[in-house]
Order: C-alpha cells, then sequence, then structure tokens
C-alpha cells in the first residue's frame, strides 16, 4: 500500500469569484484575488492510499461516506492527477489501484468559509504527492474542475487566479502575487454568525446570477479588471486603506448582484449588516481605517486587520457584541490575543449602539498563510484503509 497525507489551507476572497462562463469546467466570468489563510487555525487534511487489495474507490469525509463515482468533480480531479501521472512517467504502482481517501475539516461545511477550497485543494496537491507529481500551475487547473477557488488554495500568500480566454480552460490558472512573508503582519478576525450549512450553495447562487442579474456582466467587464490593478497595486505596496476599500467595496458590490439575481440570493443577515455598520463606525472612531470586512456566500463576517491593531479591535468587537462566553476559548478561537484596557477612542461611538447579547456564536483568530504541505506518516486520517475511529 501507498498513501500520502497533505494539510492544505482555506483562502479567503478580496475581489471576489462569482459567475462561471463555463460550468463544467469551472471558468470564472472575471478575475479574482484572495489571501491564503494560515493551517494551524483553518484546514483541510486527507490521506490517499491507493492498495492491489482495495475493492473499490471509497472515500470519508469527517468521518462519513461520500459518493466516489457518483461525484462528477471528484472524478474530473482524479483523472486530472492521473493523467499528469502519466505524462510524468516512473509511475510506481498500476493506476488501476482502487484508492481509499479520508478528508477531514477542522471548520464548518458550506457554511460560508471556504470548506470546498481547501476541501479539494488538500484532496489534488495530496493526489499529486502520492503520484509523486511536483507542484506546477497545471495542478491549479485540475483544482479549479473541483471547486472554482481551489485553485487559489493551492498558493501561499496573496493569490490571483485569471479567468482565462481559452475555452478548455487551460489558461484559468491561480498565480501566487507574493509570498506571505511580503505582508507578514495581516491578520484576519473571523466573526462566525451561522456555521451551519447556507440555504443556497454558491454553485446554485453563482448560476442565478448570471441568468437573471442586470448587474454583473457589469461589473465583471469593467469593475474587476480596475480593482484587480489597484489591489495588485495596494498589496504590493502594503497599503491597507487602499486594500481594506477595495476589499469592502467589492464584498457589498457581491452581495448587491446576489440581490439583484432573481429571485433575490440573501446570504447576510442582520447581524452581518451590524458587523458592517460596525467596522465603519470603529474606523471613524480611532480617526484611520484599521479594519476591512469581507463576506463571502454566507453571514459571517472576516475582518482583515494588521496584526499590532488586532488587541483593540478585539476589544471593540466585545463591546458592541457582548457574549457571556467570551472569555472563553471556545469562543475566542486561533492565535491567542493578549488582553488589552479599552481606550475610550476605540469604543467611542460604538458603546452607545451595543448589539444584544450572543449574536456572534464564536471569533477565530488567524493570519496570512502558506500553500498546502505534506504531513508525516503518523498523522494518517487511515489504518489499513479505513478511517480513524472519532
Amino acid at each position: 500500500m501507498y498513501s500520502a497525507t497533505c494539510e492544505a489551507p482555506v483562502n479567503m476572497a478580496l475581489v471576489k469569484y462569482w459567475g462561471k462562463r463555463n460550468e463544467e469546467l469551472i471558468l470564472p466570468i472575471n478575475d479574482s484575488i484572495s489571501m491564503t489563510l494560515d493551517a494551524n487555525e483553518m484546514s483541510a487534511k486527507t490521506t490517499v492510499a491507493a492498495s492491489e487489495s482495495f475493492k473499490q474507490n471509497r472515500m470519508w469525509l469527517n468521518g462519513e461516506v461520500v459518493p466516489f463515482e457518483d461525484n462528477a468533480r471528484l472524478m474530473r480531479c482524479l483523472e486530472g492527477v492521473q493523467r499528469l501521472a502519466l505524462a510524468n512517467g516512473g509511475l510506481k504502482f498500476p493506476l488501476s489501484w482502487k484508492l481509499h481517501i479520508a478528508s477531514y475539516n477542522n471548520f464548518p461545511t458550506a457554511a460560508g468559509l471556504a470548506s470546498s477550497a481547501a476541501g479539494y485543494a488538500c484532496l489534488v496537491y495530496t493526489l499529486a504527492r502520492l503520484y509523486e507529481i511536483p507542484m506546477n500551475e497545471q495542478l491549479t487547473t485540475i483544482a479549479r474542475q473541483g471547486s472554482g477557488s481551489a485553485c487559489r488554495s493551492l498558493h501561499g500568500g496573496f493569490v490571483q487566479w485569471h479567468r482565462g480566454i481559452e475555452d478548455d480552460g487551460s489558461d484559468s490558472i491561480a498565480e501566487q502575487l507574493v509570498t506571505a512573508e511580503h505582508w507578514p503582519n495581516m491578520h484576519m478576525l473571523i466573526l462566525v454568525v451561522n456555521d451551519a450549512r447556507k440555504k443556497t450553495g454558491s454553485t446554485k447562487g453563482m448560476q442565478s446570477a448570471v441568468e437573471t442579474s442586470a448587474l454583473i456582466q457589469h461589473r465583471a467587464t469593467t469593475i474587476v479588471p480596475q480593482r484587480i490593478k489597484e489591489l495588485r497595486t495596494a498589496i504590493q505596496a502594503r497599503d491597507f486603506k487602499t486594500f481594506a476599500e477595495l476589499t469592502m467595496r467589492d464584498s457589498n458590490q457581491l452581495h448587491a448582484i446576489a440581490l439583484d439575481t432573481y429571485p433575490p440570493c440573501i446570504y447576510m443577515n442582520d447581524v452581518s449588516h451590524a458587523i458592517v455598520n460596525f467596522v465603519h463606525d470603529y474606523n471613524e472612531s480611532v480617526g484611520e481605517v484599521k479594519a476591512a470586512y469581507t463576506f463571502d456566500a454566507g453571514p459571517n463576517g472576516c475582518l482583515y486587520v494588521l496584526a499590532e491593531n488586532v488587541a483593540p479591535l478585539l476589544a471593540a468587537i466585545q463591546v458592541a457584541f457582548p457574549n457571556d462566553a467570551q472569555q472563553s476559548v471556545e469562543y475566542l478561537k486561533g492565535i491567542p490575543v493578549p488582553p488589552i484596557e479599552l481606550k475610550k477612542v476605540a469604543t467611542n461611538g460604538i458603546a452607545e449602539h451595543v448589539n444584544p447579547k450572543n449574536l456572534l456564536k464564536y471569533i477565530i483568530h488567524t493570519k496570512i498563510g502558506d500553500g498546502p504541505r505534506q504531513l508525516s506518516d503518523e498523522k494518517s486520517l487511515l489504518i489499513d484503509g479505513l478511517p480513524l475511529p472519532k
């Protein structure tokens, strides 16, 4: 038996991918830019094993059996990697051997926190390690066919996914713009409002938007190209103010298009909008832009913030969104944040508008991170081809 175990990170988009020009190949109608998050806080972990003794292909996700041959996206990824393996030559075991795959997400699935991106990136990267394929841009085109934004999770730092123009998708690849070391103090606070499976999935929401929104093509052809240029410049210059404004404007536009879809797709809720108002009030209260929000297809707010500003921002969040469990390790997850004495400037204009208690389920503190990595054999999720007990 041969096996490989790898871990892949989540990425969070700044300029959003929303809408496809080819549903089967998952080709986007516009470019997008994302930041890869540290895998220590949020990641997918996958083990793939191949054996002559396996009778059939099998897969488990978070300990539950999931379809294999009937999963078109999974099969496209597997067949894509196997084609690369044949082209690469020197196979150490026959491609006819069946596979057992176990995958685990350490964060909610299908809740608008990019679980599918991390999952398919991890699957493709682990298959590549199993078949001894070096990391290359072709792997991003394969991961894209599992979940579009998965191609971005194959790189660390800031990443641009190019829409491409070829019908076969060969030029729709993900490119690393800068490594995590370029802007190492870029952090994120994820305010989890609801970690349940969202009502309208991203795939359906995008398809409906392309078919019915009058705004989406204008965004794709006119707004996004200029925004991409400006954001790339801001990232290179580590210009947080411009970075923040572009990020928030793009998030707002995504959800405007979701509302312009018919019938509308509503991903944000009242708490999401309260987070938006809080961020603008906070920036105004401190006299400069120190936080930026973005929302993917879900209600959870992701706040970009520099490391030196995390503690005062978190203190203000705890004033605006009080929670009975806010001192608990189950509420404040991820990178530890040292306590800070509340300064008047941090809560000016915020404390007067305190929201009801317990609107946030929990908060994850993370930062910019690197791409996927292979783990030691001791980290395998399989024993003799079967998933580890829960």
